[in-house]
């Protein structure tokens, strides 16, 4: 199955609890990024690659250090954004909370792209154009200021690490209503099929628990709850 398939077919049958569950019995336990990011839009759900972007702090803006980022406003920002292809995630990480990350001109970019989201661990600004561009976003939360005297994008497609979870790039990244998964590309096509019997599996658990099943009866039966 291509991944425009996949994807498809992901967004209608799965979510993330249940995907979730199957990574943790696989033994990847570390798969979440911290709670506090959020969609944009109450019930978006976003499926794409990770095209991990390495953000950081760089005080007093530019011109007063002696590294290749000096002089350069946004560091690598405009490289990380133009190199977005179809189906990808931009998924940002590695600054503080004191500037946004991401904003209309860049969701304009992306979607003219055909990327599949933009996931920051941070904030977000300019959220009247973006819910009205339909370009799914998923942060912290909102913030007027700007990166561009305060922040900068060191590298891209590079391998991050996001509260508990490791993303590197290709890697799958599902995101809903309840957190964002990273899904390693070593293990994803198993992961997935998984997701998808266990899905399967708990609706058949809820027709026997509306038939009246108890909920040992049904765990010793079905082996899920």
């Amino acid at each position: 199955m291509d991944d425009k398939s996949l994807f498809a077919r992901m967004k209608q049958d799965l979510f993330t609890a249940v995907v979730g569950d199957v990574l943790d019995q696989m033994g990847h336990r570390n798969q979440f990024l911290p709670q506090a990011i959020k969609p944009l839009v109450p019930g978006t759900a976003v499926i794409g690659r990770a095209m991990p972007v390495l953000e950081a702090d760089y005080p007093d803006g530019h011109g007063n250090g002696m590294g290749p980022m000096a002089d350069k406003p946004f560091g690598v920002m405009f490289e990380a954004l133009d190199s977005l292809i179809e189906g990808e995630i931009y998924i940002a990480s590695g600054a503080s909370l004191n500037y946004a990350l991401w904003g209309g001109l860049m969701s304009t970019r992306a979607l003219h792209l055909n990327a599949a989201g933009a996931i920051l661990n941070g904030y977000v600004r300019d959220t009247t154009e973006i819910r009205n561009l339909g370009f799914p976003v998923f942060s912290q939360g909102s913030f007027a200021q700007d990166q561009g005297v305060r922040g900068k994008v060191l590298d891209y497609r590079v391998p991050l690490t996001i509260g508990a979870a490791r993303v590197t790039p290709g890697d799958l990244i599902f995101a809903d209503d309840e957190g964002v998964l990273v899904i390693p590309r070593a293990v994803e096509a198993e992961a997935v099929e998984r997701a998808f019997e266990k899905v399967a599996t708990e609706n058949e658990v809820a027709k026997a628990i509306k038939a009246g099943m108890s909920t040992q009866e049904a765990f010793a039966t079905f082996g899920v709850m």
